[in-house]
């Protein structure tokens, strides 16, 4: 495992280069390190493009936070943050099957009560009874310190290849 953050970030951003778009953040008034998004769009037709007979639209919105210490207060206001500017770029109509919104949060170490909340975090949206879609909130911690990650109940397949990138050499 990465002995610092920006280590840890610099591998994550490495392995998610061919995945993602990737938007680097250099304000320092935000810890926010970097947004990726994902998109997908699969169909399917017959013949010809114009007699659709399925489509579905699929986005993920995968942010890095390098917070050297992740308290409660400071994990509470920025998943409040990610969720609400995640919400403002998923594009929910018909065909949107689902979306991803997925704070990682990168600190030396982290409180307890913080990993407590994140891991009891549970956010879930369907659109229109799920006819336009769902999101998903997928929340991971990486403690550097402890050399733990952890996440909340959505987030198992996120915090899996966190170790698998991480913890490789």
């Amino acid at each position: 495992m990465p002995d610092t953050r920006e280590a840890a970030i610099a591998r994550l951003l490495k392995s998610y280069q061919s995945y993602y778009n990737i938007t680097l953040f250099e304000d320092e008034q935000t810890p926010i390190a970097a947004r990726c998004d994902f998109f997908e769009h699969s169909e399917k037709y017959v013949i010809s493009k114009r007699a659709e007979l399925w489509s579905a639209d699929c986005e993920e919105f995968l942010y890095i936070l390098d917070i050297p210490h992740l308290t409660l207060e400071s994990y509470e206001k920025w998943r409040d943050y990610v969720y609400n500017d995640g919400m403002s770029r998923i594009h929910v109509g018909p065909g949107h099957m689902y979306s991803f919104i997925t704070p990682v949060f990168i600190c030396d170490c982290c409180d307890e009560d913080a990993r407590k909340v994140l891991r009891k975090c549970h956010i879930y949206k369907s659109f229109r009874f799920s006819l336009h879609g769902w999101m998903d909130y997928h929340a991971a911690v990486v403690d550097l310190g402890k050399k733990r990650i952890d996440a909340n109940r959505s987030g198992h397949t996120v915090a899996k290849s966190l170790k698998k990138i991480l913890f490789s050499k």
